[in-house]
């Protein structure tokens, strides 16, 4: 694990966490493990409406909390009902919290590459439609980190499970003083959250 994410993890606890939402993250949680015990492959695809913020962060920060806590055979995806491209403040602030990022492609849609450890598999991340052929097609837990994507996407085709996890949208200061205190509270409030819930899951014995 890159060094500064370790540092930021060992911020992290439970105690930050309020009551109410870890009931909103325990059906997750129960997901997840359920996968575990019946030796199935865990594929999470985190759905926002643009998938340029919220959703990527809930990607990387799933995946990278992941393999901090040993979690095999998980794979996460993002996904919007609509296509846009991940906005550039988006990994800015991942790469002020220890990330690794290589622009690779230059596009209106630029495709990135994110490592929270040296030897790890990069996370590949671009603006696409949850259903897009890059994201699994079935047998996946449906995340909805929005307002918006939750109204306009009742169904998720596809999906075996589907949860509510919303975040409030660090796009509404964009342009202004607070844009990057509240990009990187939002990203640290989701790492936080992704590290709850797979500190909450036991290993198959």
């Amino acid at each position: 694990m890159n060094q500064k994410i370790t540092q930021i993890l060992s911020n992290f606890s439970e105690k930050n966490i309020k009551g109410e939402r870890k009931e909103q993250l325990k059906p997750l949680v129960e997901y997840i493990q359920n996968k575990i015990n019946n030796n199935e492959t865990i594929r999470l695809n985190f759905i926002c409406t643009h998938n340029s913020r919220r959703s990527h962060l809930s990607q990387i920060w799933a995946q990278t909390m992941a393999f901090h806590f040993g979690i095999k055979s998980i794979f996460c995806y993002s996904g919007g009902t609509e296509a846009t491209a991940m906005f550039p403040k988006v990994a800015e602030t991942l790469i002020n919290q220890g990330f690794h990022i290589q622009k690779l492609s230059e596009s209106e849609n630029p495709v990135y590459g994110v490592k929270y450890a040296e030897n790890e598999n990069p996370i590949i991340c671009f603006s696409k439609t949850y259903d897009n052929s890059f994201n699994p097609k079935s047998d996946f837990g449906a995340i909805v980190t929005c307002n918006n994507a939750d109204e306009n996407c009742p169904i998720v085709l596809g999906s075996d499970q589907r949860f509510s996890i919303k975040y409030n949208d660090p796009k509404a200061y964009d342009g202004t003083d607070l844009q990057t205190e509240k990009y990187t509270e939002r990203s640290l409030e989701i790492g936080q959250e992704m590290w709850f819930v797979f500190q909450s899951i036991s290993p198959k014995k």
